[in-house]
């Protein structure tokens, strides 16, 4: 790379398939690590960590040539990932490249479902993580904020976001096509986070009734039920009372299996004649893959969902032309904006230095 620049590397949707991911996530707790070490490498001025289900992305200014490939070797290190198949399948950009790439991802034109809105939030939470932790600085502030400027004007101005573009409803529509109809059907939440919700409300939506929700925290979700009009559970049974439930959504935070292939043709033993459906929404992966083939059991993970929602992407098809033209656009007025300072950045400080200027707030102005 050019000495100094910014940066992008990680991996996404693109070249990782979900097996490959789950081993690329980062944990809460790995995330906290890591980001710690990266704030010792010499010459990375800046930087900010993008984790999802979809992509680990890092986001950095680099005043030498070694900074960025330190970055990518710390990840592997800290996710122990061969560097040789990392390099495989790593994003790798840089400058105006970088900037275009995150407009594209906060718009939802690089997402696995087109257009989808969720990807906006994660971004932006990302960007608050790294300015909260003083790793951003006065160019990594400017990209994001305007980045998010820009990718609010494609959302406004374009029809990327039309039709069911969300996990969330993709699902919902899947469960109605098994099922005939949600009215009757017993809905089983394992995970009490955001997705989760989104997901629950989006069956309540269409006539889902009879929800129970479970999470390895009680108190959760006792309060999500509440919220939602639902009924809890202890985590700890969920196994044990699988076969009562028509729709399992699994949207856990957890490092290992919390359905297994054992419990569900228990569960599948007593109820033989009716449809179990999960929804894996986790990453790693809640459910134990070997239950979909299991006779009358339907098992969809993350890419099996962003499959299936290529079909609503005609609606939005005639809209990606325009959306990269306002892309190609915005990128260059910012990279040329932001260009000078990261040239200037090349002997604003000693190696490893954190940043003196003051964080910039978090906000969505011109």
């Amino acid at each position: 790379m050019s000495t100094p620049g910014l940066f992008v590397i990680g991996a996404t949707h693109h070249r990782a398939p979900l097996a490959v991911r789950e081993k690329l996530s980062l944990s809460k707790d790995g995330a906290a690590a890591l980001k710690a070490e990266l704030a010792a490498i010499g010459g990375l001025r800046e930087f900010a960590v993008l984790n999802t289900c979809n992509r680990v992305e890092f986001y950095g200014v680099a005043a030498n040539a070694e900074a960025a490939e330190k970055v990518s070797a710390a990840f592997c290190a800290r996710q122990n990932f061969d560097p040789v198949e990392f390099e495989k399948i790593r994003l790798d950009l840089r400058d105006r490249g970088a900037v275009q790439h995150l407009v594209e991802v906060s718009a939802g034109l690089d997402s696995q479902m087109l257009g989808e809105t969720e990807i906006f939030g994660q971004v932006k939470e990302a960007y608050a993580a790294a300015q909260a932790g003083g790793t951003t600085g006065p160019v990594l502030n400017r990209v994001f904020q305007k980045g998010f400027q820009a990718a609010k004007h494609i959302r406004s101005n374009t029809a990327i976001t039309e039709g069911q573009v969300s996990v969330a409803n993709v699902a919902v529509d899947l469960a109605q096509n098994i099922f005939g109809g949600l009215a009757d059907a017993r809905i089983f939440l394992l995970g009490a986070g955001d997705i989760g919700e989104k997901t629950a409300k989006a069956f309540q939506s269409r006539g889902a009734a009879a929800i129970t929700v479970a999470s390895r925290r009680l108190e959760r979700a006792m309060e999500l039920a509440t919220a939602l009009g639902a009924s809890a559970m202890p985590f700890e049974q969920r196994e044990a009372r699988l076969a009562e439930f028509d729709v399992v959504v699994c949207a856990t935070s957890a490092p290992d299996l919390v359905v297994t292939l054992a419990a569900t043709k228990a569960a599948m033993h007593r109820r033989p004649a009716r449809p179990l459906f999960f929804i894996d929404q986790a990453l790693p992966r809640d459910v134990d893959p070997a239950v979909a083939n299991l006779e009358n059991v339907f098992l969809y993970n993350l890419d099996d969902l962003a499959k299936i929602a290529e079909e609503n992407r005609a609606a939005r098809e005639a809209e990606i032309a325009k959306c990269r033209a306002i892309v190609l656009e915005k990128a260059e007025a910012l990279w040329r904006q932001v260009a000078p300072q990261v040239a200037a950045l090349g002997g604003a400080a000693p190696d490893g230095a954190r940043k003196a200027a003051a964080p910039v707030p978090a906000r969505e102005t011109t």
